[in-house]
């Protein structure tokens, strides 16, 4: 009996927190040191029994309090423990060289400290001080974390060359104490803004100032500086308006692929919430677009600092720190000069538009612009719209691979009926009987919908994946390759067409195409380069090349005699498409389309409620093409 009750004596010292070892023992207080260290790793040293350096005991709770004050900061993430070799014991004193491993905002502080204990009535107990934190630690020190973020990541256009950088901005805002006059203040700001050219919603101001503090900054917009120089005065001179003056990483302009691109910018509350501890107050993140989408490359590795701040004149306390490393780059094959002719092109468009671009040598995506109506909305990439008469391109693809050519006689009369539905032409056109080739270039929809027939309930569709429609890509960056009607009802195939119907398109989507057609093969266009996206697509079959070179002829026919014949003076071999695509029961509610290849450059544009694509689309195409010459 005897021997089992010292047993369990020792099993109790193992288990409580450095609990009694009996005096004569001369065991070395193993168990109880890496009890007392478990205890610690979990923050949670309240349970336990210390003695304070001169030699009064000391509560597990003011043990706990003194760990939770000195350790600041880091209390909340205690460190990983382990004993270095034996502890050693000199009659009632031991101790042990312990090493701390402390997690710091991605990175491991590591050191040595030594734990103290000492026999107190029979019981080995821990003697607890700061410097059992750390060696340099005292009393009444507190650790602080500060982060210096790295540089933020670049992104690249084709070249290698950076897209943004860090450029100066103003953050105008409202302070509630200084306002004299709300009306004044919402007056005064939006016409600043009007002449600058920057949509801002004022609405809700009033209402916002009204319900801030007194000295709080009511943020309204963040200009780049050169466009708040030309309106500082007006501002300035407002009672209420105050400014900030901040730094982000910005495009070439306000417009540049800014849908695309994004914003980055001070983490917002929103985000803090949704992500618990990662951000601080100050930090900088990718708000939209790739900045957003690639946040995590782009942030690079923080600079941490772990600190003891001292008095106003007196060097902080260094413990740690790390510098910071920058972000990754992200490689883009934007072209900037050819970004700029498609912004410049949308430019004076109010309309939502955009204009995606594609060289046809290596399926670079060379531009993607969205125009000032599309509200940073990427458009070009994400749209999802009827493409009207461009997807004749498709059918005409489909019935020329069975054996058609542009010679073949097809009918274009006024209206045609189908399974009880009845399709018209645009201003009630009708051509007779007449080549396909002319069919297709003064965009018969009669004659279209007539050839549905020639396409099995699912070719439109089959022949549309041949050239990337429908199919999932992978970009780096989301995409809307379209959506094709396959096996309908006889009026909805002869619908889809002519680009009607359930059919849908975007854009990029709508290049790519006119991109595999000008090669004789669909490869998956490109965009982000680095990092590479993991599941491209895989090219497409070889195009049949006697159907190529009669597409390819129709398609240049558009441009010299049919219904984008106003640029048949454009230099250069342009050929195309035209698309006029209802979108709603209205005929007069038309969205305008244009897309085809000129030398090596494949293109489509939108427009938005654009109405005939001679009057929208086919002249953008003209001014962006004008100016890459």
């Amino acid at each position: 009996m005897a021997v089992s009750f010292r047993r369990m004596i020792a099993l109790l010292a193992g288990l409580t927190l450095l609990g009694a070892l009996p005096a004569c023992s001369s065991k070395p207080p193993d168990d109880a040191l890496k009890t007392f260290l478990a205890a610690w790793e979990q923050g949670n040293i309240a349970g336990m029994k210390f003695v304070g350096t001169d030699g009064k005991a000391l509560s597990g709770d003011a043990a706990q309090k003194l760990w939770t004050t000195v350790a600041g900061d880091l209390a909340a993430t205690p460190p990983k423990l382990t004993i270095k070799g034996a502890p050693a014991v000199k009659k009632d004193e031991a101790s042990a060289v312990v090493t701390v491993k402390w997690p710091v905002a991605g990175s491991t502080w590591e050191y040595d400290t030594t734990v103290n204990a000492r026999r107190v009535d029979k019981q080995w107990t821990v003697v607890w001080n700061a410097k059992t934190i750390n060696p340099d630690l005292d009393a009444n020190d507190k650790i602080v974390v500060r982060k210096t973020a790295g540089p933020r990541g670049s992104i690249l256009d084709g070249s290698g060359q950076p897209i943004v950088s860090s450029k100066p901005v103003v953050i105008i805002g409202v302070q509630p104490r200084s306002v004299t006059d709300i009306n004044i203040v919402v007056k005064n700001l939006g016409d600043a803004f009007t002449a600058a050219k920057v949509q801002v919603d004022l609405s809700n101001l009033p209402n916002r100032v009204k319900s801030a503090k007194p000295d709080a900054f009511v943020e309204v917009v963040t200009l780049r500086k050169e466009v708040y120089d030309t309106v500082a005065n007006k501002l300035n001179s407002t009672p209420g308006v105050v400014t900030r003056n901040s730094t982000q990483t910005l495009g070439p302009s306000a417009q540049f692929a800014r849908a695309l691109i994004g914003t980055s910018g001070e983490v917002t509350k929103e985000i803090m919430d949704k992500n618990p501890g990662k951000y601080k107050v100050g930090d900088v993140v990718g708000l939209s677009g790739l900045q957003q989408k690639y946040d995590a490359d782009l942030q690079g590795k923080p600079g941490v600092s772990v600190v003891v701040p001292m008095p106003t004149g007196t060097p902080d306390k260094k413990l740690f720190t790390t510098e910071a490393a920058p972000g990754a780059a992200i490689k883009l094959t934007l072209d900037v000069n050819m970004q700029n002719a498609a912004e410049a092109a949308l430019a004076l468009d109010t309309r939502r538009s955009a204009l995606v671009a594609i060289r046809v040598s290596d399926n670079a995506i060379v531009a993607v612009a969205n125009g000032p109506g599309a509200a940073g909305n990427n458009f070009a990439l994400l749209g999802q719209t009827p493409p009207g008469s461009t997807f004749k391109t498709i059918t005409a693809l489909g019935v020329l691979s069975k054996g058609m050519t542009g010679e073949t006689t097809v009918a274009c009369p006024k209206n045609l009926t189908v399974d009880g539905r009845t399709f018209k032409n645009s201003h009630d056109m009708e051509l007779g009987n007449v080549p396909f080739r002319v069919d297709f270039a003064k965009s018969c929809n009669t004659a279209f919908a007539a050839l549905a027939p020639q396409l099995a309930p699912d070719g439109l569709a089959k022949t549309a994946q041949s050239v990337g429609i429908g199919i999932p890509w992978d970009l780096g960056v989301d995409v809307f390759t379209g959506k094709v009607s396959a096996n309908g009802s006889k009026s909805e195939q002869a619908a889809a067409a002519f680009g009607q119907g359930t059919t849908l398109s975007s854009p990029v989507a709508l290049a790519g195409a006119a991109a595999a057609i000008a090669r004789g093969q669909w490869k998956q266009p490109q965009l982000v380069l680095d990092p590479a996206p993991k599941n491209p697509a895989a090219d497409g079959p070889q195009l049949d090349q006697a159907a190529l070179d009669s597409l390819r002829q129709m398609m240049r026919e558009v441009v010299t005699a049919g219904t984008a014949d106003q640029l048949k003076d454009l230099p250069g071999d342009l050929r195309g498409k035209t698309g006029t695509a209802e979108y709603d029961n209205d005929p007069a509610h038309t969205h305008s389309w244009f897309m085809g290849y000129r030398g090596d450059i494949a293109f489509c544009v939108f427009v938005e409620n654009g109405g005939a694509s001679t009057a929208a689309a086919v002249p953008i195409a003209g001014k962006f093409f004008q100016t890459i010459g």
